[in-house]
């Protein structure tokens, strides 16, 4: 569990900053160490991150970059499926390492119909573990 988190993390981390590595003892209290206030007028969602930590200028910066990356996505990948779409994010998160490449979903395999049919054989019903096929 703490691999998967830190693995989650360090995708976040590399949308705020594609090109360096940023370790989690470090860039987590830079950017969990603001306080959000959520306001909504005339149909529009806002939040405004309050930073109290002494490097707000990086925080900052990396925040501006997120939305921005986020908003981008929402406007432009209307007609993507959800599959794609984390695609998208990955690549995004990833470009270093892809150098500028976006990453596909696997195609899917087409089947040839009807499949043969599959016998299987067992000396009993008890012995279920001894069937072959």
């Amino acid at each position: 569990m703490i691999a998967l988190i830190y693995n989650w993390w360090s995708l976040f981390v590399r949308l705020a900053d594609p090109e360096y590595h940023r370790e989690a003892i470090t860039s987590r209290p830079l950017l969990l160490s603001a306080i959000a206030r959520r306001t909504q007028h005339a149909g529009e969602l806002t939040l405004t991150l309050s930073s109290t930590h002494g490097m707000q200028h990086k925080a900052r910066r990396a925040y501006i970059r997120i939305a921005g990356f986020l908003a981008e996505l929402r406007k432009t990948a209307e007609q993507l499926d959800t599959l794609q779409r984390w695609y998208r994010i990955l690549s995004d998160a990833l470009r270093y390492f892809l150098k500028g490449r976006q990453l596909e979903p696997p195609r899917r395999l087409n089947l040839a119909w009807p499949l043969p049919p599959v016998l299987i054989h067992c000396r009993s019903s008890v012995e279920r573990g001894n069937c072959r096929i």
